[in-house]
Order: structure tokens, then C-alpha cells, then sequence
């Protein structure tokens, strides 16, 4: 049996096929998102199916979340972020007892129970200081390719101070920090720093561990430090982290379709 699961999120589309018989990954890809979703979703369903010598007739069930999953005609149905993504991880980390998200235009903590599923969550979506957005900004500002600010902020000499917690002014203030003088890399490890406290701020005073890391954001070299360093605890990157959601409604796809 195959199904697939298919993350329409805000800065882009992933989808996965999981053979429920093999219990392992058919195919799997991911394009930037754009104004026709639903159009989006579908050809890279297609292209993701051809690869893997499938067509749509081949799939069983097809479950679609993140902030495009309404307007995903492929999907038979459609299932939160929250609750697919606390499947991705159990699947690939089931010792996670905390998950931080961190996707394009917003970041989740999820509480997990032993068994997996969600015992509470907290999520910031109202600002995009604490998500993928900001890093977006920053290496546009800087002019350096997103993947490199890693690199930038592991040379950093003394992290800038990033006090304002809304995007538009974050970046005034780092114009002002570049006309003063300040270093590139003393800027991108400033904005890490502020993120990973954004998280921090949703952890409260505990957070269970292990702590898994996931969404976009935890391919940035880098963030993992940042985030190590804010919640005084080791956390650990997830394979494939920009897929677990889709991976997640793949899954619970396969869960359901039996």
C-alpha cells in the first residue's frame, strides 16, 4: 500500500510516499511555494510519483497538512501540522519526548507523551522575528546565500545584541548596526541568538528531553547551537528535518488507510 503525505507550508511544498508495506520511503520532494497551491502540490506529486514509477492510481490514501493543506485537491484528507509532525518525529526519533518546529513564517514546542502523540504545544504565528523569515531577511540584508550564514555566525567575535521582536524593526536595527561598523558574522549569531530566546521563551522554565529539532530552519548551520546554548540542553537535528511533516502525513495516511 502506498500513500502519500503532502506539507503545503507557508515558503514551501514537500511531499513524501511511504510504502506501508516495506515501511520505508518510496519518494520523496520539495519545491518553493507560490500563489497557485494547489497547482504546486499537484505537479510535484506527479513529478514525485514518476520517479518512483507510480502514478496517482498507485495511492491508497493522500493526507495533506500545513497552511496550504485546504486548498490540496489530491488530498483525500487533511490533519494539522501539530499532529503531523509529532508522527514524523516518533517515527525517525521515538525517544523525543520535546519537539521544537521552526518553519518559514512561524515555531512550535511539542510536548509529547510516551506513547508519541501531543500532550500539549505552544506555537508563535503571530511574528516572523522567531521563524525562517527573519534568517530570510538577514542573509537578503547581508547578501550571502541563506546556507552560508552558518558559517558567518561560527566566526562571530561577539554576538550583536538583536533586542526587536518584530521582523520589520529587526531590520532597521541591523541597518543601524552596519553602519556602525558591526560584523556581518557578529550579526547573523546576534539574530540566531534571538531566535533560539524567541523558542526559549515558548519552553518555559523545564522542557523534557531528548529535544528533537526539525522544520526548515534546523538545516541553517548553526540554529542547533544557538538553541543548545538558550535551553542549556543538547538538542538534536532530525534526518530530512524539512520533510518530517510530510513524512508525519504520509503515515498517518497509511495508519488510516488500513
Amino acid at each position: 500500500m502506498i500513500c502519500a503525505g503532502i506539507d503545503a507550508g507557508s515558503r514551501a511544498v514537500k511531499v513524501v510516499l511511504w510504502d506501508a508495506a516495506s515501511r520505508s520511503v518510496r519518494g520523496e520532494g520539495c519545491s518553493d511555494q507560490g500563489v497557485r497551491q494547489d497547482d504546486l502540490a499537484g505537479r510535484l506529486l506527479d513529478d514525485v510519483l514518476d520517479r518512483a514509477g507510480l502514478g496517482r492510481s498507485d495511492l491508497a490514501r493522500t493526507v495533506a497538512t500545513g497552511y496550504g493543506r485546504n486548498v490540496v485537491s489530491a488530498a483525500d484528507t487533511t490533519v494539522t501540522e501539530i499532529t503531523c509532525h509529532a508522527a514524523g518525529v516518533r517515527h525517525v526519533m521515538p525517544s523525543a519526548r520535546t519537539v521544537i518546529e521552526i518553519g518559514g513564517q512561524d515555531s512550535k514546542l511539542l510536548r509529547l507523551a510516551d506513547d508519541g502523540s501531543v500532550r500539549d504545544f505552544a506555537m508563535n504565528d503571530r511574528c516572523a522575528a522567531g521563524t525562517g523569515r527573519f534568517l530570510e531577511m538577514v542573509a537578503e540584508r547581508l547578501g550571502v546565500a541563506l546556507e552560508d550564514l552558518g558559517e558567518l555566525a561560527g566566526r562571530a567575535a561577539q554576538p550583536a545584541a538583536i533586542s526587536s521582536m518584530c521582523v520589520v524593526f529587526a531590520e532597521t536595527e541591523i541597518i543601524s548596526l552596519l553602519a556602525a561598523g558591526t560584523a556581518p558574522e557578529d550579526i547573523v549569531a546576534g539574530v540566531q541568538n534571538a531566535i533560539a530566546s524567541r523558542v526559549s521563551g515558548m519552553v518555559g522554565r523545564s522542557v523534557a528531553t531528548p529535544i528533537a529539532f526539525t522544520g526548515g530552519v534546523a538545516l541553517v548551520p548553526g540554529m542547533d547551537r544557538a538553541l543548545t546554548a538558550a535551553l542549556n540542553q543538547g538538542v538534536e537535528i532530525v534526518p530530512r528535518p524539512q520533510m518530517t511533516g510530510a513524512l508525519g502525513a504520509a503515515l498517518i495516511a497509511a495508519r488510516r488507510g488500513r
